[in-house]
């Protein structure tokens, strides 16, 4: 992803390897704060995706799969690492994509990097296959964060806004700021920052206002998928994909392959994460609720696939049905 400093502009991954241990992009400190961590233990790795430092689907499987390779490098069983990076984040299915792939490698360093470039090519490719569904000047409007900081670079929602304002085009991106931990306002808006794409943090409770009169197409990125098409995302884009197809607004998920979950029958199976309350009654350390109320933070929320358009993916823009042939494909 292009990040501006001072004196230049850098490309920089949102985790890789270095020096025998992860480097990641600490995502709670954006936008303000640019820093880098050093993860040097498959148990820092877990807490690292825990607490949100690395976040994002696919940057957390790459994320588990360095922590699978940092336990080898410390000569922690690798069964025992694995059952550690799997229960941080029960949602996402990239994550125990990347950790049982890893399981069945002799160098996990190696497969890890691998792990990570395929990522990166996915994206790269989902880009292309997306910029031909956004026309120059079109209205586009992105939930959460599906950038580079999710996916190691490039991104999935973000992929085919990047690829078409890189050909020319000038969208305008209307970004959910995406409460209660702001992704779309500190992380995606930060990201479009950066690479000079036009676009305007609107309050989550905005979006049906714009989708009623401005808006001409939804991407949004994707958790885990099942094999009928539902999707869990981030929490508020069930509203968002009601309210699209409400509106005849075309409503589509950009996710690579290892998102889709081919034994996950329908969304109804699909484990969200219930996150602290913590995050919906402070504002950092201020409290903003009443005291005495308390809250309820499921992070995700499913969305049918009878709300999806299509689904962009590096094989292709699939719609549910296609889904279905694909994924039955899969496992023969």
């Amino acid at each position: 992803m292009r990040v501006k400093t001072e004196n230049d502009v850098v490309d920089i991954r949102a985790i890789w390897w270095e020096n025998d241990s992860a480097r990641a992009i600490d995502q709670r400190r954006l936008p303000h704060d640019f820093e880098v961590v050093t993860i040097s233990t498959h148990d820092q790795m877990a807490e690292a995706i825990s607490n949100m430092t690395v976040r994002g689907a696919p940057t957390i499987g790459a994320a588990g799969a360095y922590g699978m390779a940092l336990a080898q490098k410390n000569g922690v069983d690798l069964d025992d690492a694995a059952s550690a990076l799997r229960a941080t984040r029960p949602t996402a299915n990239d994550l125990f994509h990347a950790i049982d792939a890893m399981l069945s490698e002799d160098d996990v360093r190696r497969a890890a990097d691998s792990y990570a470039d395929m990522i990166v090519a996915q994206c790269e490719r989902i880009g292309k296959v997306g910029a031909d569904l956004i026309d120059n000047e079109m209205k586009v409007l992105t939930h959460c964060n599906a950038g580079a900081l999710a996916t190691v670079d490039f991104g999935t929602a973000l992929a085919p806004i990047r690829v078409a304002h890189r050909s020319g085009k000038k969208p305008f991106i209307f970004i959910d700021e995406t409460r209660p931990r702001l992704q779309g306002a500190k992380l995606t808006a930060w990201e479009l920052a950066n690479e000079g794409i036009e676009h305007a943090i609107i309050t989550d409770n905005a979006a049906g206002y714009y989708l009623k009169s401005e808006v001409e197409i939804v991407v949004v990125g994707a958790d885990r998928i099942a094999a009928n098409g539902d999707f869990a995302n981030k929490i508020g884009t069930y509203e968002k994909a009601v309210v699209a197809k409400e509106n005849g607004v075309p409503f589509y998920v950009a996710a690579p392959i290892s998102t889709f979950d081919p034994f996950m029958a329908s969304g109804d199976a699909i484990v969200i994460e219930q996150r602290t309350p913590n995050e919906v009654l402070f504002i950092n350390s201020f409290r903003v609720a009443a005291d005495g109320s308390r809250a309820l933070n499921p992070s995700f929320d499913v969305t049918p696939a009878k709300f999806v358009t299509g689904f962009i993916t590096e094989q292709g823009v699939l719609s549910a049905d296609d889904l279905k042939g694909y994924i039955a494909g899969q496992e023969k």
